[in-house]
């Protein structure tokens, strides 16, 4: 199968590039710069031009391919909307090349963005309403189009090697300010995955999902907030401490509108209809004996977390 991937040079798009190559599929990697096409070129994957702004790329993308897994985003935290607009309307120029053509589609999201019913967010879970991204409404509406479009939800820690999201984010926040924080009594829990069983796990979707459906790429369903300060605390060897009040934004920034939420998910529903299982190490595993307390993450960045 020809697949073409958007954010194919990012921390979980490179990952889905290797493990489509690897299971003998080829792949046309979106690439908006020059550096992001020669990453994906090394990767050995073919290179296509373009962006998630530049929608006749993406169509032009899609329409020569077999698959489409689009997992690139506009992480702009302080631009919100205008990124998610740009990823309904590059959803949307995807469906359009695949139209009446029975081709997946397969579209990210997050666990954090539904409206959890009981003790774990699932798959049966519906986003919540009003939220700027549109990722899964944009996805479920190419379905009577004739798109085998499914959504697959990450947790907000996907984690291993090469992370520059937000647990990185937190180490460089406890390097700065001395201190490794949690919010209250820190028992509010983020599940996680390792990047290489998130792209197994699209790669299975790829091959074998369902159109509408919904999937969790959930490889520790919650873990409280106050054991990742730990960990980070006891390797940069600085205090750990709980904030309240008004030391939450203070400690935190824009990043504290993440670090109390309590979102604790499943992918129950997903290992049964796709023989999914995550095999790599754990969030709490991967952080002791990763790369996450190298030199690495001081260079990293919010500006892109796919």
């Amino acid at each position: 199968m020809r697949v073409f991937v958007t954010g194919a040079s990012g921390f979980i798009g490179s990952a889905i590039v290797r493990e489509l190559l690897d299971a003998g599929h080829q792949v046309l990697g979106l690439a908006r710069s020059d550096a992001a096409a020669a990453s994906v070129a090394a990767a050995g994957a073919a290179v296509h031009r373009g962006s998630l702004e530049d929608v006749e790329s993406l169509r032009s993308g899609a329409r020569s391919v077999d698959g489409v897994i689009h997992t690139a985003f506009i992480h702009d935290f302080n631009n919100y909307a205008p990124a998610a607009e740009a990823d309904r309307r590059a959803i949307e120029a995807i469906a359009d090349a695949l139209a009446g053509s029975d081709r997946p589609l397969i579209v990210t999201s997050g666990t954090l963005l539904v409206q959890r019913q009981g003790p774990l967010a699932t798959e049966d879970d519906s986003p919540v309403p009003n939220f700027p991204r549109k990722s899964e409404s944009a996805a479920m509406a190419a379905v009577p189009r004739g798109v085998r479009a499914s959504t697959l939800r990450l947790p907000p820690s996907v984690h291993g090697d090469g992370d520059h999201g937000f647990v990185p984010m937190l180490i460089k926040l406890a390097r700065e300010k001395q201190a490794s924080a949690y919010v209250g009594d820190g028992q509010n829990r983020w599940p996680a995955v390792h990047r290489l069983d998130a792209a197994h796990l699209y790669r299975l979707a790829l091959e074998k999902g369902s159109a509408g459906a919904i999937y969790h790429a959930i490889g520790d369903q919650g873990v409280p907030f106050r054991e990742i300060a730990a960990v980070i605390g006891r390797h940069l060897n600085v205090p750990v401490v709980g904030k309240s009040g008004d030391e939450v934004a203070s400690h935190f920034g824009w990043f504290s509108l993440f670090v109390a939420v309590d979102g604790p998910a499943s992918s129950a529903k997903t290992e049964r209809s796709l023989g999914w299982r995550p095999v790599h190490p754990g969030l709490i595993d991967d952080l002791h004996h990763g790369t996450y307390f190298g030199t690495s993450e001081t260079s990293q960045n919010s500006a892109s977390l796919s």
